[in-house]
């Protein structure tokens, strides 16, 4: 499948990442020249061009633009000429004015995370209704290659985003929580960052594979009186659950 990804930023690089995974999938990536995507093309064998004619030219089935939500509206004008499948990463950029500068396109709005260079992302996926099934499902293929899937409505695209790629950095504090605990308490860094990530891993895989809800996982902690239903009230004592809601409606103020 020939893939064609526009903007190698962040989030780019790592869908290029977690995409170069599959020896199926032939990558090409249009970025601006720049020392360190050359750098990457060479590091996952990709196909790099520096203008949007040059994409065109290589008739890709599938185009993913990671740009900036500034430009994008601009360079999608420049790819009508391509009969692909075009999935736009860009935040706040609108599926009806994606439409309007790729009309009669087929068009998929999605919001990743970071995770998705390991093939361990949340993807939020919205497609319209007149979107024929084969164009669906050649979106759902490729982005299942990427991590889990989360199908919504457009307007539910924000608060997706907002839990699944913001959720990384508000994880990353709490590993690093974790690990300045471990630390206090006599362990050396690289050892309690291991413990907190392995942890954190291992709660989130139970979480998905349990039929169970999350209180009822916390229940099956918590032994009356015990150690850890001690420091679970130490946690709302210092506003953590507040703390965490917090964060999610401040980062998901547009």
């Amino acid at each position: 499948m020939k893939i064609a990804i526009i903007g190698v930023g962040h989030m780019g690089s790592a869908m290029i990442e977690g995409l170069s995974k599959n020896p199926n999938n032939q990558l090409i990536a249009e970025n601006h020249k720049n020392p360190r995507v050359e750098k990457l093309s060479k590091k996952y064998n990709f196909k790099l061009v520096n203008t949007i004619p040059e994409l065109v030219k290589t008739e890709p089935e599938i185009v993913i633009l990671t740009l900036p939500a500034n430009v994008t509206l601009e360079v999608a004008h420049q790819l009508q000429d391509l009969n692909s499948l075009f999935i736009s990463a860009a935040a706040g950029i609108s599926y009806y004015d994606l439409s309007q500068a790729l009309p009669n396109k087929a068009i998929a709005r999605i919001i990743p995370n970071t995770p998705v260079s390991i093939q361990a992302g949340t993807i939020g996926l919205f497609t319209p209704q007149n979107m024929s099934v084969s164009y669906k499902n050649k979106a759902v293929h490729l982005l299942s290659q990427l991590g889990e899937i989360v199908e919504v409505e457009e307007d539910k695209l924000s608060i997706v985003g907002t839990i699944g790629g913001c959720g990384p950095a508000f994880v990353d504090v709490f590993i690093e929580a974790l690990n300045e605990a471990g630390v206090l308490n006599g362990l050396d860094s690289k050892t309690a960052t291991k413990l907190a990530a392995s942890m954190v891993k291992g709660s989130a895989d139970l979480a998905l594979k349990s039929s169970k809800n999350p209180t009822e996982l916390l229940n099956e902690v918590c032994s009356p009186g015990g150690t850890t239903i001690k420091g679970v009230v130490a946690l709302e004592k210092s506003g953590f659950r507040y703390s965490v809601i917090n964060a999610v409606n401040k980062a998901n103020q547009n």
